[in-house]
């Protein structure tokens, strides 16, 4: 008998990174010698206090049971500490924190809280695929937002039709942006929070990359702006501040019904993040940050490499000061798809293409600087050698 997929199983485009992987692989099965840039997963391993708070956690017995779904309290409110050290928001830990199995999970589940059916979601793209795809698991319908060069990567609210806001439910947002590596200046925000109040929006924040930087202060939390708490929840995640992509922890935190409705969905789809997990996490937000600050100064210095290879390329990249990733201007007379094959043709080097991460994204390509400093002076010198 004849197994098929769903219809919404058969909508989803196919998965943007895993067909990069495959690309990849058939290259170096060719004895290439490739230098990946692709997907944005830190190189350098978790810093060790952090691991050895897992060690210790995992040890304990009583971490070995189901975890509370929403998380630990003393995880939550750890949460609600950093915000108020970091950002000067209040939060009540019990009520407008939820710990996540990362913040994919939590963005991809948020809308079979709230949406129903034919609602829309307003989604940016380029964007992280996630938005799209959990808007299309709940019945709901993604309307999209090009964020374009001349509005500097920010989403054009006026250009919002009224007979789509009309149906909208959720509005997406990113910054510290992917693939761009835009940011977002407060006036965006306190514009965006009156906006989703006038129309009865959700606005999801997704701030997976607000640490990543060189600054000397973190990127605007959209939950520091007056009335943010009424409509807003921010996912974070400790994937990218702390090289633990792989450990898959997060967080929701923000208005209390949405946290509630959120929490609600998770305690019928899993059964929340391993203790253990959640203590070394603990370890990570309180402890000594200068790891962190290091990360970001490697990364400005990986930056610099790849920019300067790219530059005598004859390729332009976004300036930008926050995430790891070099957004690319494509050469003229050439897709995104075609660019990122010849790169990895002619010079063994990885690149997303732009256009996979939307519509809005042709013409352009995501370098993620995941590679030490020579992998990437050899990058480089590859990259200089086309002459575009």
């Amino acid at each position: 008998m004849p197994q098929e997929f769903s219809d919404r199983l058969k909508a989803l485009p196919p998965y943007l990174f895993k067909e990069l992987d495959r690309v990849r692989d058939e290259v170096r099965a060719r004895g290439v010698d490739v230098i990946d840039l692709g997907v944005g997963d830190p190189d350098r391993p978790t810093p060790g206090h952090i691991v050895e708070a897992l060690k210790r956690a995992a040890e304990d017995p009583k971490n070995h049971q189901y975890p509370v779904y929403s998380g630990m309290n003393a995880f939550r409110d750890v949460v609600a500490a950093w915000y108020k050290r970091r950002h000067g928001v209040e939060l009540d830990g019990a009520t407008e924190v939820c710990s996540l199995i990362g913040s994919k999970e939590g963005l991809a589940q948020f809308p079979l809280a709230f949406l129903n059916p034919g609602d829309v979601s307003l989604v940016p793209e380029p964007s992280y695929p996630v938005y799209r795809s959990g808007t299309l698991f709940a019945g709901g319908v993604s309307h999209y937002m090009p964020l374009l060069a001349k509005n500097n990567y920010l989403p054009d609210l006026d250009a919002v039709g009224e007979d789509v806001l009309k149906k909208a439910k959720i509005i997406y947002v990113n910054y510290p942006n992917n693939p761009t590596g835009a940011s977002a200046p407060e006036e965006f925000y306190v514009r965006l929070v009156a906006f989703a109040k006038k129309w009865g929006l959700i606005v999801v924040s997704d701030a997976a990359y607000s640490e990543v930087t060189w600054l000397p202060g973190p990127h605007k939390s959209i939950l520091e702006i007056p009335g943010a708490g009424d409509v807003a929840v921010e996912f974070h995640s400790l994937s990218k501040t702390y090289n633990m992509t792989g450990w898959r922890v997060g967080w929701a935190a923000g208005n209390a019904t949405l946290i509630k409705g959120l929490g609600l969905v998770k305690s019928n789809v899993d059964s929340g993040v391993f203790q253990a997990v959640q203590l070394a996490g603990m370890a990570a937000i309180e402890g000594p940050q200068d790891c962190v600050a290091a990360m970001g100064r490697l990364y400005e210095e990986r930056r610099l490499v790849l920019v300067e290879g790219l530059a005598r390329a004859g390729i332009e990249v976004l300036k930008t000061d926050h995430t790891f990733y070099v957004w690319a201007t494509v050469p003229r007379g050439l897709k995104s798809a075609e660019f990122s094959s010849l790169l990895l043709e002619k010079a063994g080097v990885v690149a997303t293409p732009g256009n996979g991460f939307g519509p809005s994204g042709e013409g352009y390509a995501r370098f993620a600087l995941v590679q030490e400093v020579p992998r990437l002076q050899e990058a480089a010198g590859r990259l200089a050698k086309l002459k575009f």
